[in-house]
């Protein structure tokens, strides 16, 4: 009788061998499964969108004045709203979707003798704050190769002194006028005073003589030559001007 048994013994570990690796095998599987959807529950969030860079020191009141279709900004920062000593930085804007990049600059500048004025006058001596296009080029000397149309003139010639006894002579050697108060697309000479006689005119950005203006900006003379190498019409160049509390509304 024994020796029957071991057969049907033998059977039944097999049986129950076979049993256990198949139990374990299942066992295995499932967390094995479940971990997928694990995995992508925990991925890395997407990157946020890259947001144009803005020109620094300008508030939004002063850069919803700067058109959609313009390229380049001549940024002048005074130093107060009644100093005459400010800085000028050209940004351009190639790709709207990057936002603007500073490309020249920054330059010491001077401005008008008593600062800045939010409604300029003649003979006010302050420069006109705002956003204004950059249009037309002209001056005394031959034209060193500038984008915007260039007006030489011997009539660009000025003498005299300066507010603090500087002479004046040569400050129109370069000019590009500031559309403020005038007709885009004349000479800087031409005399049209849209808004009428009494608010001024002739703002231009010219040779700097070493001192502060009557209403213009003034750069030294290599940056002068500079700007009017750089400024294109196709990319509609503006000037951004004004006391930094001014340009920072």
């Amino acid at each position: 009788m024994s020796l029957l048994r071991r057969p049907y013994a033998l059977l039944v570990v097999l049986f129950l061998l076979v049993i256990g690796c198949s139990a374990g095998a299942v066992q295995t599987s499932a967390p094995r499964g479940a971990a997928g959807p694990e995995s992508s529950a925990a991925a890395s969030p997407s990157p946020e969108p890259v947001r144009p860079r803005e020109i620094p020191g300008l508030g939004p009141n002063t850069r919803a004045q700067i058109p959609d279709s313009a390229r380049q900004a001549v940024v002048v920062t005074g130093e107060g709203p009644d100093a005459n000593l400010s800085t000028a930085v050209l940004y351009t804007r190639d790709d709207p979707a990057l936002g603007w990049r500073p490309e020249a600059g920054p330059w010491p500048a001077h401005n008008g003798m008593e600062g800045w004025t939010d409604f300029h006058m003649a003979d006010d001596l302050r420069s006109p704050i705002g956003v204004y296009g950059l249009t037309d080029a002209g001056g005394r000397l031959a034209d060193p190769g500038a984008l915007l149309p260039y007006d030489e003139q011997s009539r660009f010639s000025v003498s005299g002194e300066g507010f603090f006894g500087e002479p004046l002579e040569g400050s129109f050697d370069y000019v590009v006028a500031i559309n403020y108060n005038r007709i885009p697309g004349v000479t800087p000479l031409d005399r049209t005073r849209p808004l009428g006689e009494e608010r001024g005119g002739g703002i231009w950005i010219h040779v700097d003589h070493g001192g502060p203006t009557q209403g213009c900006v003034s750069l030294p003379e290599e940056r002068m030559r500079e700007l009017l190498l750089i400024l294109d019409p196709v990319k509609y160049p503006v000037i951004v001007m004004g006391d930094a509390a001014a340009l920072g509304l």
